[in-house]
């Protein structure tokens, strides 16, 4: 396979075998933690958990890589990467011993939070580290390989470690402190790994000049909003529009997983443990739709346009959430898991297209920094919304209705925006000399 001989190619340079070592080790420890996080907030039997509860772990979980991650850079152009890697992982180690010791003491509910929160906002100088350092471990020749495959095996390393965390929570009972010491364990590894490499190794140059801290992070700022008002300019609707759906979709998903938790928890299985094995169960299944997006989009973003191929998604969310929804029963449920798995991945690849190729390049980065903090809040703000709608039960037909409702808009609005272009384009081509002729 092509795939195993570049990576094979990669494995031979030792630093990036070393750094992809600490991506991997620190990643699985990301997937640990956060899963050992959310079967707390869940699945806890002595926890009678809520709606408000599973909103507090994704905003624990998500708004750190909105808010810290355009500025993470910043910082990490005056910090050692190495040391980073190092500090980082270890403080994050102790914060998740931390939290495992919280998980079996009496304690204020917001002090499991804000342990949860510092580990959660670590994540994303380390992970942002992990790709500044890349052009220092591989050369220009194999760069763009290197950005292909290290972060995909941080993504598998992630899903790993947090089938390893489903796997314990099941097996161990009351396992929820034993998860989150694996993942400091897992964590420590990752600095360990670390001390392997030569503090100098991936930068930055001590002798490269930057700005002061103040001037960074006002220029950051300004970054972004310079991307905000690219993206105004009349050439861009497209990905305006894109980018718009693309929100209000990851809202609608966002809101359904709270709705999915909830049901898991209390309707569809008798007790915690059977709720957690469903929950597993309708992940992987939406995963499984996530894989075949990857499959059908450009096949059929290139017979009807990315534009076209989003309003599809929507309608097809929309259609199906609500058959599929409103039964309230375990199989329709993880075939609808199937199909909004497909549809979310399908019309986010499409944003990703539209978005690249629309934004000029010099923009191209901030433009996802922008796109990041609306994917990220998108998703906290729907489980708000469903924290307020839902019964304890889950079953909630006003929240099936809404969100199908805002997939239908997203469709028409995708629908007419695509037919207005297209209008436009017919007029503004030349004539055809054949037809004059």
């Amino acid at each position: 396979m092509p795939v195993v001989r570049d990576l094979r190619v990669l494995l031979r340079l030792r630093n990036f075998r070393r750094l992809l070592s600490v991506r991997l080790l620190s990643q699985g420890a990301d997937g640990v933690y956060q899963i050992g996080l959310a079967t707390y907030v869940v699945f806890s039997p002595e926890k009678q958990t809520s709606a408000g509860a599973i909103a507090s772990a994704m905003a624990v979980l998500l708004l750190p890589y909105s808010l810290v991650g355009p500025f993470a850079g910043v910082l990490l152009d005056r910090w050692r990467r190495r040391q980073v890697f190092v500090y980082g992982n270890l403080l994050r180690a102790v914060l998740a011993t931390a939290t495992a010791l919280l998980m079996v003491t009496r304690v204020p509910e917001w002090l499991f939070y804000v342990s949860a929160l510092c580990v959660t906002a670590v994540n994303r100088f380390v992970l942002a580290g992990l790709s500044a350092s890349l052009p220092r471990v591989v050369d220009a020749e194999r760069l763009v390989l290197a950005n292909s495959l290290s972060p995909t095996a941080g993504t598998l390393a992630a899903t790993v470690g947090g089938g390893l965390a489903f796997a314990v929570r099941l097996v161990v009972s009351d396992s929820d402190a034993a998860v989150a010491l694996l993942g400091a364990i897992l964590y420590l590894c990752s600095a360990l790994v670390s001390l392997t490499m030569t503090p100098e190794l991936l930068g930055p140059d001590r002798g490269s000049l930057q700005p002061r801290l103040g001037t960074a992070l006002v220029s950051t700022a300004r970054d972004l909003l310079a991307a905000v008002r690219h993206l105004a300019e009349p050439n861009r609707r497209e990905a305006v529009w894109a980018l718009s759906a693309m929100t209000l979709m990851r809202f609608c998903y966002g809101a359904l997983l709270v709705l999915v938790l909830m049901l898991c928890r209390y309707s569809f299985a008798d007790t915690p443990d059977d709720g957690l094995r469903l929950l597993g169960l309708a992940l992987g299944v939406s995963g499984a739709g996530f894989f075949a997006a990857a499959v059908v989009t450009p096949w059929a973003a290139g017979r009807i346009g990315s534009g076209r191929w989003i309003a599809v998604c929507a309608a097809a969310a929309a259609v199906l959430e609500a058959a599929l929804g409103l039964p309230f029963a375990t199989v329709p449920m993880l075939v609808a898991a199937f199909a909004l798995g497909l549809t979310t991945q399908g019309a986010k690849i499409a944003t990703d297209t539209i978005v690249q190729s629309s934004v000029d390049d010099g923009f191209r980065g901030r433009t996802f920094s922008v796109y990041d903090v609306l994917f990220n809040v998108a998703f906290v703000g729907a489980a708000g919304v469903a924290a307020l709608m839902l019964p304890p039960d889950g079953r909630s037909t006003a929240l099936v209705l809404m969100v199908a409702l805002v997939y239908t808009a997203v469709a028409v609005a995708m629908g007419r925006f695509e037919r207005r272009r297209d209008s436009r384009r017919w007029q503004q081509a030349p004539p055809d000399e054949s037809s004059l002729a």
